[in-house]
């Protein structure tokens, strides 16, 4: 069966990539592109799991039975278009028989299908090399600033007047601050990120710039490699700087769905007691029944992000002290041309 497998290199070559994982695995993390059809459901992988510790060949004639009828219920729905020219790549864990099995019956039927030698293991071994090799191939020019200030904002600004950027909280579907949930969001495992941020690093030309927002070595749950965190620590730093009035504004907008969840939203504080005192989260708790969303942004951003951001952003960044400043409006309407303002001052600076 030699003859039906392939390598990773050569996934390029095929017309569609097949992860036949369960969905969970699949949901955890996969090939980019790939499309899931499990040849074993979650709950049909756990009995098949059990049933093994206790009876291997029962598990095993089992475990056909129902690949079978999954593989034929894909046949009638999921591939009944595909041509007979259609050449898929087929992958599971690491390259046995779930793989082998849907491999092995689309050749009889005729198609050119090949099986991933090695599986997501070998895919991921892959990712976490490039995790390693990839960050220092690149130019960063690091947007630092103080909470609210409209990092985030002007990232995606620059990236739309033509910029080359890379957005780690887009990714990571994280703000990156304590309070940094996004609504109706949840954060991608590592894995994933990986795997999307991989695919981020091969999209960048390493002749040009890349512009990339300051973060810690963690956003939210999710961890940056080391290597992009040292090249970002190298790099020299454009710091944005605006109004305390701006910020309080800016927060009040994009931070404004913490309001309606309350409860999550007082618990997330409460985390912060250590840092500040009891006395203070009670009255931030208060503002939050009172609706104040000024008052509360405006002590948040003095006595909780400020001073954090004093405290860590120059031991990660050390040339932020001799960063580029650049005053921003945060609420403006027009910050493609605030973005395009910033490109000309790197030009002539």
């Amino acid at each position: 069966m030699s003859h039906q497998l392939a390598t990773l290199a050569e996934r390029d070559n095929f017309d569609e990539i097949i992860d036949v994982r369960t969905p969970l695995e699949f949901a955890d993390d996969h090939i980019p592109g790939a499309i899931n059809a499990p040849v074993l459901s979650n709950e049909e992988r756990v009995v098949v799991g059990t049933l093994y510790k206790a009876n291997p060949f029962e598990a095993t004639r089992h475990g056909a039975a129902l690949v079978a009828q999954n593989i034929a219920r894909h046949l009638q729905t999921t591939f009944a278009d595909r041509p007979r020219s259609w050449r898929p790549m087929i992958y599971c864990w690491r390259g046995g028989k779930r793989s082998g099995s849907m491999t092995a019956w689309f050749n009889l039927i005729g198609w050119k299908a090949r099986q991933l030698d090695g599986g997501y293991k070998v895919y991921r071994h892959h990712v976490l090399e490039q995790m390693i090799a990839q960050p220092g191939r690149f130019q960063y020019h690091v947007i630092a600033g103080l909470t609210g200030s409209g990092k985030t904002r002007l990232l995606q600004a620059l990236g739309r007047v033509g910029a080359q950027v890379l957005d780690l909280e887009g990714i990571a579907r994280h703000r990156g601050s304590l309070l940094g949930t996004l609504p109706g969001e949840t954060q991608p495992s590592q894995k994933s990120f990986d795997s999307q941020l991989l695919a981020a690093f091969t999209s960048l030309d390493a002749q040009r710039p890349v512009f990339v927002e300051a973060e810690s070595k963690k956003i939210g749950q999710l961890q940056l490699p080391a290597t992009l965190m040292q090249a970002m620590s190298a790099a020299d730093c454009i710091r944005v700087e605006a109004s305390l009035a701006d910020r309080v504004e800016f927060l009040c907008e994009d931070y404004a769905a913490l309001f309606d969840a309350p409860a999550q939203f007082k618990n997330q504080l409460v985390k912060l007691t250590p840092l500040v005192s009891k006395q203070t989260v009670a009255h931030w708790l208060e503002l939050i029944d009172a609706g104040a969303k000024p008052e509360l942004f405006r002590e948040l951003i003095e006595r909780h992000y400020d001073p954090a951001y004093r405290s860590s952003s120059h031991g990660l960044y050390p040339k932020l002290p001799k960063a580029l400043p650049f005053e921003l409006n945060p609420n403006a309407q027009a910050l493609d041309d605030e973005a395009r303002r910033l490109l000309d001052m790197l030009d002539r600076h």
